[in-house]
């Protein structure tokens, strides 16, 4: 063999030997739609296309996350975060609005893969994954809105990320969760449902239809959304007006911004609502994730608990600060001292 060709034709040799090795640590999936995926055979980095994902990738590992789809509340938030991830980018992601992700900042970090919600028939969805062509990485797609799919996201995210006994064991308390607040309200009449009106917007006048993703606790917690109507996308929404609110006249009111919590009950177009004399109106918890909504994530397992407990107290009989402690330490990898609980509590 020619002397000059000798060291090419090593190279080439090293070459081919490594694409093997490539080739050997992938393994394929088949992801919770049903798609057959390559993926990596060890997954050290992950993005999060949108914000439940990226709350569920932190609860299974935070180490996996590569960045946030949005900054931080710098006092809400980062207290309850580890400083490992407090100064992660903030790359964006695809969750309605317009909202997209930062793909030049996406490109540069280089993760292993990216996590998607399957939610096929939706807009932002198509709109990712061909901006997500460039990035020429797996996409696979997981479930994160629907509460009886997450033990089993859980479980596949165990196996997608070799951390099968940490997916196990969220599972298990998913399926707890659910099922005891499941027997707890079985049986209430539809006539004595307790009738829950969701205030959004700094003046409370935005509210979600009862078929809407953004309100399924309240379904499962067998409370009655007072809004009985289909959305009409995934953002939501709805303007309403203080006079339907008077009509509707709900037994609660479930607040997302503090601002109108602080102002309710001082406000005297309020007065004659039922939730507010009774003083049921609650400001929903939401560090370092909403227990809600905004995003709906598994944040929700414990917050079905504090909703039935606000609607069935009778039936529930939960201590919150306990629920509330064991939770944390379970999904967010952090012990709460009291103060903290009582803090998130908003007591």
């Amino acid at each position: 063999m020619n002397r000059m060709l000798v060291p090419i034709f090593g190279l080439f040799l090293a070459l081919v030997t490594l694409l093997a090795g490539v080739q050997v640590e992938a393994r394929t999936i088949v992801d919770m739609d049903g798609r057959t995926v390559r993926v990596p055979k060890k997954i050290k980095a992950v993005f999060g296309a949108s914000p439940p994902i990226t709350s569920i990738i932190y609860a299974m590992d935070p180490s996996l996350l590569v960045g946030w789809n949005a900054p931080k509340r710098a006092r809400e938030d980062r207290e309850y975060l580890p400083g490992s991830v407090r100064s992660l980018p903030v790359i964006g992601g695809w969750y309605g609005q317009g909202q997209s992700a930062n793909m030049e900042v996406l490109i540069k970090i280089n993760p292993d893969l990216v996590l998607m919600a399957g939610w096929q028939n939706f807009n932002s969805t198509k709109r990712a994954e061909e901006a997500l062509k460039r990035l020429h990485k797996p996409v696979v797609h997981i479930r994160t809105i629907e509460m009886p799919r997450y033990a089993e996201t859980f479980r596949f995210l165990g196996k997608l990320f070799n951390r099968e006994d940490r997916g196990q064991r969220l599972a298990e308390y998913a399926e707890q969760s659910l099922a005891g607040i499941r027997s707890a309200v079985k049986g209430v009449p539809d006539s004595k449902k307790v009738r829950v009106y969701y205030a959004e917007g700094i003046d409370g006048l935005f509210t979600e239809c009862d078929q809407s993703m953004h309100t399924e606790l309240i379904r499962y917690a067998g409370g009655k959304n007072v809004l009985q109507c289909t959305a009409k996308s995934e953002y939501g929404m709805r303007k309403t007006n203080l006079e339907q609110i008077l009509a509707w006249n709900p037994d609660v009111i479930l607040v997302q911004e503090r601002s109108f919590y602080q102002r309710v009950f001082k406000d005297p177009r309020w007065q004659n609502i039922k939730a507010v004399r009774n003083r049921e109106v609650h400001l929903i918890p939401r560090a370092p994730f909403n227990w809600f909504d905004r995003p709906p994530s598994y944040m929700r397992l414990v917050g079905i608990k504090w909703l039935a407990n606000i609607l069935y107290p009778e039936r529930t009989r939960l201590d919150m600060a306990k629920e509330t402690r064991e939770f944390y330490r379970l999904f967010l990898h952090i012990e709460l001292p009291d103060a903290a609980i009582r803090k998130i509590l908003n007591k």
